[in-house]
């Protein structure tokens, strides 16, 4: 008998946000990410010129380890199904796959957000140290760049979940899912012939202006071309492959 008539999709989500700091990985993850951001603020104020240390830079340096192992987190979210084999157990009590895949993809948005929202108040905190010691402490901070720097990390976040529902490995899914996009920008960047094409396709290129305010539309677009390709096509792609695997 399963639970998934009795089971609202908020129960799963709240499901798997506790299995993102279940096992030793993810705790340690979400651990070294933490004392990460807090480090961030450490640098800026231990060795910043005193007008670097405001809020907006407090908050643009402490997004980094969460834009960078947060992603490790979402491949683990969906890989740890298969390595730890709760993949048997999880389908039996829910059968419907993809409601299962829709509430890790929710966990993944709501682990980004909280870190966003985290780092703004770490950043909060550093400010006010910043004033006492010296430091310039403003706290302009245009409100695009908050909602942008949390955007960041919804992409990353959802892209680590993509390679990781696809390839369901996780060495695997981690190696590719840093160095294909590396690859790229040096490819990108070296022949002539693809720079046009790196423009449009190049991740790490075209989310590089979500750290500056006012986007141009042009920006936009090929930022949603790049989404496409590195987001949106693995997850389509790896929700097919969770739904047909056998489990065993």
């Amino acid at each position: 008998m399963t639970v998934t008539a009795t089971l609202p999709p908020t129960r799963l989500t709240l499901v798997e946000l506790r299995k993102l700091a279940d096992t030793r990985a993810g705790f340690w993850l979400l651990l070294v990410i933490g004392l990460a951001t807090v480090a961030t603020s450490g640098v800026i104020l231990g060795w910043a010129p005193d007008e670097e240390m405001t809020f907006g830079a407090f908050f643009a340096f402490g997004l980094a380890p969460s834009a960078v192992l947060l992603p490790v987190l979402g491949v683990l979210s969906v890989t740890s199904e298969w390595s730890q084999r709760t993949a048997l157990a999880t389908f039996t009590l829910v059968p419907q796959r993809g409601r299962v895949l829709i509430a890790k993809i929710a966990a993944g948005v709501l682990i980004a957000i909280a870190a966003t929202v985290a780092t703004a108040a770490l950043s909060a905190v550093a400010t006010v140290i910043a004033r006492a010691v010296g430091g310039d402490g403003s706290w302009s901070l245009d409100a695009s760049l908050v909602w942008q720097g949390l955007l960041l990390q919804v992409i990353f976040v959802l892209m680590g979940i993509g390679f990781g529902a696809l390839l369901q490995n996780t060495p695997l899914a981690i190696v590719l899912y840093f160095a294909l996009p590396m690859v790229w920008t040096v490819l990108g960047s070296t022949i002539k012939g693809l720079k046009s094409a790196a423009g449009w396709l190049d991740i790490n290129v075209t989310t590089a202006p979500l750290s500056e305010p006012d986007m141009t539309s042009g920006e936009w677009a090929r930022l949603g071309v790049s989404v496409a390709v590195w987001v949106l096509l693995p997850l389509a792609a790896g929700a097919v492959r969770v739904l047909r695997r056998e489990v065993v």
